[in-house]
């Protein structure tokens, strides 16, 4: 059986309290020992890996992906290219998947890939479509709670949560009667809703609604439950964390306070700004998603699918490519340590998909899910797509990871290359 020694790299693992530099050797598709002074015998015949100056962490998990990849139209990324090849082992879909495209999505796309990809279900029939190019795809009618119910536990291997989208114009349009219809899957299934604040007012061009955006978020709040997930708080949209005055809505401390979670869902509509004022009031994400999809990177479109998108913001202006990997690198630009981040990608995101007791550890005998960062100091420029420029002192960028104990080189042509400032 095939082993192989990770060799004096900073292990941090925050579900065993560990942050020292050691070994860890892996046997076959397990973690078999973790430590600084391992067994000599244990180690014989090892292929050694010289980690210094590297981080070695739990094997990272996307919480927020975009990875059905043709179903899904321009929308949807190849898994392997997000996940294995940029330093993640595990990527969560959210919304692609819907109780009629579930059985497609295990067969296309969970089966044949090397990461492991998980889903939380899309509230619709037609789950995630060309990201909402046809919004009235996702109307109430076009949600079906008990389908989607039946399909989430019968496929309760891959499926761990419910996706409630945010669909253009769609809180103008019909309220809060498709939040109401997820939250109830949630109900039904045990499993936590994730709520995407996004544009859910009109678009320019569409008709006037009164809708006041800050009276979003509380009308929200009440249909949720401890768990459930509050999405993208640093977009730069009213409607979310901070109102149209520039302050924090006073209802997010209650929300975090209630058992709501957080998590960044990095993604187009991310502002640096809107991050400063969040982090600044205290709130630190659980966990960090990158919401890469087709729109935002620079992936060929498949052939037929649109060349634009209503949501021009979509089209990421500040960088085409960007990781997992690059959303920490924005998080501790703004000022978050490296070990508040490495959380966020590891055990937090395992709890997020109920699977703490499988994933997001480097738990001797678990499955040997490893990811290791190259880790630098300088400084970066790094900008978001309102123009705003971060410098960051710190810049991670992923090596190679082992999902099962295979090694998979940080290869996919979406990572970025650093700037210097």
């Amino acid at each position: 059986m095939k082993k192989i020694l990770l060799s004096g790299g900073r292990v941090i693992d925050p579900a065993n309290s560990i942050d020292t530099v050691c070994d860890v050797l892996i046997e076959g598709d397990r973690i078999k020992a973790v430590g600084t002074a391992l067994d000599a015998e244990q180690v014989i015949g090892a292929e050694r890996i010289d980690c210094s100056g590297k981080l070695v962490l739990p094997g990272l998990i996307d919480t927020h992906s975009h990875v059905y990849q043709y179903v899904t139209g321009r929308f949807g990324l190849n898994a392997d290219m997000c996940g294995v090849h940029s330093g993640v082992t595990t990527l969560i879909d959210q919304g692609g998947a819907s109780c009629m495209t579930l059985p497609g999505f295990r067969k296309f796309i969970v089966e044949p890939s090397h990461s492991r990809v998980l889903s939380f279900i899309s509230a619709y029939l037609v789950g995630g479509l060309e990201g909402h190019f046809y919004p009235e795809l996702y109307r109430p009618e076009c949600a079906d709670v008990a389908a989607t119910v039946k399909a989430a536990l019968a496929n309760s291997d891959i499926v761990k949560g419910i996706k409630a989208h945010a669909e253009l114009g769609g809180f103008a349009r019909w309220g809060l009667d498709v939040m109401k219809k997820a939250s109830q899957i949630g109900e039904l299934t045990s499993l936590p809703v994730y709520i995407h604040f996004g544009q859910l007012w009109p678009m320019p061009d569409q008709p006037t609604y009164e809708v006041d955006p800050d009276s979003i978020f509380p009308q929200v709040l009440e249909v949720l439950k401890p768990g459930d997930v509050l999405a993208h708080p640093f977009s730069r949209h009213p409607g979310g964390f901070v109102e149209q005055n520039g302050q924090m809505h006073p209802l997010v401390s209650e929300a975090i306070k209630r058992g709501l979670k957080v998590d960044v869902g990095h993604g187009s509509h991310f502002s640096y700004k809107m991050a400063a004022k969040v982090i600044g009031a205290g709130v630190v994400p659980d966990t960090l998603g990158s919401d890469m999809h087709g729109y935002n990177t620079t992936v060929p479109a498949p052939a037929g699918t649109p060349d634009e998108h209503p949501d021009e913001e979509h089209l990421f202006a500040g960088t085409s490519r960007f990781s997992l990997v690059s959303a920490m690198v924005s998080m501790m630009a703004l000022g978050l340590t490296l070990e508040q981040v490495v959380p966020m990608v590891t055990r937090n995101a395992a709890l997020l998909a109920g699977m703490s007791d499988e994933i997001g550890s480097l738990g001797v005998g678990r499955e040997a899910d490893v990811t290791v960062l190259s880790d630098e100091e300088g400084a970066w420029l790094l900008r978001d797509n309102e123009g705003t420029e971060v410098i960051a002192k710190r810049m991670l960028q992923p090596v190679f990871c082992l999902r099962a104990g295979k090694r998979f080189d940080a290869s996919a042509t979406i990572l970025p290359v650093p700037r210097a400032a």
